[in-house]
């Protein structure tokens, strides 16, 4: 049932990688340094950092392509991991289960690339398909290890306090 519910639910996330893409470059620049501004007032904030409104948005301008390609690196790491969880269905190592989730993932970022060859001011770039990839394969590695760490450090916890 849950991955059923994955593979639906990955389906969905490629519809809306698929609507970001559709954007034309200066709506989807302009999103970018909205959300970049927004982190900046929120960390002046945070921090009591004093940074008037004109250089919030310089250093906004000056993020904006980072945090296009981090995003692009999250949408990647979400189908990733979506994808893996709906390759669970079959049963298979886990290594395998990673190289194909990772690997459909690749095979959509490549034809998001394409697609956005017909989006006005948007092109498609092989170096985008390789952030694409990089976030979908780091996303699912942290994914799957991070839950691995914390429960070999929980159970070495669990016998240091038995045997006190």
């Amino acid at each position: 049932m849950k991955s059923n519910v994955a593979g639906i639910l990955a389906v969905l996330w490629m519809a809306v990688i698929f609507a970001f893409s559709a954007q034309p470059k200066e709506e989807s620049s302009r999103v970018s340094e909205e959300v970049s501004e927004s982190l900046l007032n929120v960390t002046g904030w945070l921090f009591h950092l004093n940074i008037d409104e004109e250089r919030v948005y310089e250093i906004a301008r000056a993020l904006e392509r980072f945090v296009r390609k981090g995003a692009h690196m999250t949408e990647f790491a979400i189908l990733a991991v979506l994808l893996y969880l709906w390759i669970g269905r079959w049963r298979m190592p886990r290594l395998r289960q990673y190289v194909i989730a990772v690997m459909l993932a690749l095979l959509y970022a490549g034809s998001d690339e394409f697609h956005q060859l017909f989006v006005e001011g948007r092109a498609g770039l092989l170096s985008d398909v390789l952030v694409d990839g990089t976030g979908a394969a780091v996303g699912l590695a942290l994914f799957i290890l991070v839950p691995l760490c914390v429960r070999r450090v929980l159970r070495s916890a669990q016998r240091i306090c038995r045997t006190q």
